[in-house]
């Protein structure tokens, strides 16, 4: 297990980041006590400090089981959780990123985690009508507290991500230091603007649903014909052509270097060209979580890269595909590019 720095902070934290999002058993797929404890224990055990977890999951369970596992060395943890999500449908404050929702949130949550500080707390989710400036004046306010250490948020758009830390630059107030967002073989728009913003603005990355929902662990593979008649069948929106099409060449590879298929899957998001990625790997059993882990020893070599990128590969559209297109610098309407100044 290798370190790095949490964006633009001087906080460590392990190149894998343990989700807890299956801790607890009030959903079908949930995980009892018992077995989230064995994958805590072995995630530490492998060298990982860095745990993400969430108000909303499993109704609070996934909190209260943390709180449990991380109480005898708290300090040694950085533990990371959210506030978005509703938690009582009858009240209308109850979700939403106001200052009244993330106070009551916080406070819960510490409850919960039976701890008096959150390592990182994140925006769960963009809700599209509470003010950027009050959203930032109130993390900034939990910061200056001593409640919160650090903030990040999670599935919004760049725009609003940037016009956030521009703001809170402006005004003195604490900017986020981490984006959390779906990226995989399968979830690849988020390369079009929230992968570089995030890496032109210094923002650590977490990566949920790098597996696709399952889909690329390979318990779908060779099923490419028959995706467009089952699509939803499954009770899972990914299960289409052209991913199952991907998740074939991810077993293809995983049989040619011995290796799992969710190993392949995890290994291509390690290896992109983006600054501090960190996976989130989320497990319902031991053995499953020991499998995603030997993905650290996984190494693809360009052939494999290459082959993973054509068939995943997805259209930027506009503006990108006119500035890549060649059609303005050749109507000298965008003379002496960078690139091109050595041919002058």
């Amino acid at each position: 297990m290798k370190y790095e720095l949490l964006g633009k902070s001087g906080l460590r934290v392990s190149e894998v980041c343990l989700g807890a999002m299956t801790f607890g058993e009030e959903r079908s797929w949930g995980t009892p006590k018992a077995e989230s404890r064995r994958i805590f224990d072995a995630f530490i055990a492998a060298g990982g400090n860095f745990i993400d977890t969430a108000n909303y999951y499993a109704k609070g369970t996934s909190e209260r089981y943390l709180g449990e596992f991380i109480k005898a060395a708290r300090d040694q943890f950085v533990l990371s959780t959210k506030y978005s999500a509703s938690t009582d449908p009858t009240d209308l404050n109850a979700g939403g990123n106001q200052r009244k929702n993330m106070v009551r949130a916080v406070e819960a949550s510490l409850k919960r985690l039976n701890t008096d500080y959150i390592d990182l707390y994140w925006l769960h989710a963009w809700d599209g009508i509470t003010p950027t400036e009050e959203v930032m004046r109130a993390f900034d306010d939990l910061v200056r507290a001593g409640k919160v250490l650090y903030i990040g948020i999670s599935d919004t758009p760049a725009w609003v991500v940037s016009e956030a830390n521009m703001l809170a630059e402006m005004r003195g107030w604490t900017r986020f230091v981490g984006l959390q967002i779906p990226y995989s073989l399968i979830e690849r728009t988020v390369e079009r603007d929230l992968l570089p913003m995030a890496q032109a603005g210094n923002l650590a990355v977490t990566c949920w649903g790098a597996l696709g929902a399952g889909v690329l662990t390979g318990k779908y593979s060779g099923m490419a014909g028959e995706a467009s008649h089952n699509r939803g069948e499954l009770g899972n929106d990914r299960f289409t052509k052209r991913n199952i099409q991907i998740a074939d060449e991810v077993v293809s590879i995983a049989k040619e270097l011995d290796r799992s298929p969710s190993q392949i899957a995890l290994a291509w998001v390690r290896q992109q060209p983006y600054q501090r990625l960190i996976p989130i790997l989320g497990a319902r059993t031991l053995p499953q979580l020991e499998d995603n882990l030997g993905y650290l020893k996984c190494a693809l070599n360009a052939e494999h890269l290459e082959r993973l990128d054509q068939v995943s590969n997805i259209e930027k559209g506009f503006p990108y595909s006119l500035l890549e297109s060649g059609r303005l610098r050749k109507n000298n309407i965008l003379a002496n590019r960078l690139d091109e100044l050595d041919k002058i």
